[in-house]
Formats: C-alpha cells, structure tokens, sequence
C-alpha cells in the first residue's frame, strides 16, 4: 500500500468515525463513549500522517506506534458500543473490519521496519510505508 492510499484510507476512516458518533443515541454512556471513540479514531490519520514527518527513524516508528494504539482503541470502544447494546453489530461490522485492517498494516509495518533494523543497523528500513528519511 502506498502512502497515499494509506493516507486516504486513514482519512475515511475518521470520516466515517465522525459519521457513527453523530448517530449514536443522546443517552450519557452512549455519549462519553463516542467521544472516546472520536478522539482515537480521528487521531489515527492525523497520527499516520504525523509518522510521515518523522525526523529520525526512531520518532517514524514512535509515531507508527501511536497510530497502532489509537487504532486499537478505536476497535476498543466500538466493542463497548456494541457489547453495551447501544448499537447493533452489523452496524458496526465494516467500519470495525477496517480499523483491523489498518491496524494490522501498521503492525507489519512496524515489524518490517524493526526487522530491516536487527538485520542492519546501518540501512535505512524500507517497507510498505516510506521511510521519512526519504521524503
């Protein structure tokens, strides 16, 4: 994946973030949880996009790190909306499908790059997303 299918991807799922914490019901629980749910789910892109900025290899992976725990919190919260039963699952099946997907290309990214770094220290990673150096 490039870096600007990543960004795109990152972006429509904060998109739809914003759209879902709109239609949650008025209700306190439902409420508090959505804005948790916001907060982590819109950082996702902002923070992907932080990542590509990065001025050394270690801040690149410390801000991929980022993104992989504000992905994961999202898939968090959307858990709670729906085990709390504010939300019905199917509702939520797509939206929580493509928080993995990210997460999981964050993950492999993040494992590609420490792995490039164990087998040479002096190269600079390479995987599916750029390396800041680069840029």
């Amino acid at each position: 994946m490039t870096h600007e299918e990543m960004k795109a991807r990152t972006k429509q799922f904060a998109l739809r973030i914003i759209r879902l914490a709109q239609s949650l019901p008025s209700n306190q629980a439902a409420q508090i949880i959505g804005r948790q749910l916001l907060r982590s789910g819109t950082s996702v892109g902002a923070n992907y996009r932080a990542a590509r900025r990065a001025r050394s290899n270690a801040d690149f992976l410390n801000k991929l790190a980022i993104v992989e725990e504000e992905a994961d919190e999202s898939i968090y919260w959307m858990e709670l909306l729906i085990e709390a039963n504010l939300i019905k699952e199917n509702l939520l099946k797509d939206l929580m499908d493509e928080g993995n997907q990210i997460l999981s290309i964050v993950i492999a990214s993040i494992k590609t790059i420490k792995d490039k770094k164990k087998l040479s220290p002096e190269t600079h990673p390479t995987s599916d997303i750029p390396n800041p150096k680069s840029l």
